[in-house]
């Protein structure tokens, strides 16, 4: 069920990222691992990002954002949220530009 809430929260942010981008990407959804016990939970995804993009900054708005939403959502205090960045997907739009 946590990992469940993790990939709609990931989407989530994915889609967020998205809307601010001139540029759009067809991402594979995201997929999740919880461990949870004691009222915590540790989170791990991996998920696909679009290209062109800045990589710290957009891993760590989908961090931050899983991790709020996932809280707010369980009640859980989540202690960590792991990225495993599968793909890179080059974006509509670019694919007839050439450098020259």
């Amino acid at each position: 069920m946590v990992a469940r809430i993790a990939v709609r929260a990931a989407q989530e942010a994915l889609a967020e990222h998205a809307a601010t981008s001139p540029l759009h990407a067809e991402l594979a959804p995201p997929h999740a691992s919880a461990t949870v016990g004691g009222g915590t939970a540790r989170l791990g995804l991996t998920l696909d990002l679009p290209y062109p993009t800045n990589l710290a900054d957009a891993s760590r708005a989908v961090q931050n954002h899983v991790g709020e939403r996932v809280a707010q959502l369980t009640g859980m205090r989540i202690t960590e949220v792991t990225l495993a960045i599968e793909h890179l997907v080059l974006s509509e739009g670019l694919e007839h530009r050439r450098v020259h």
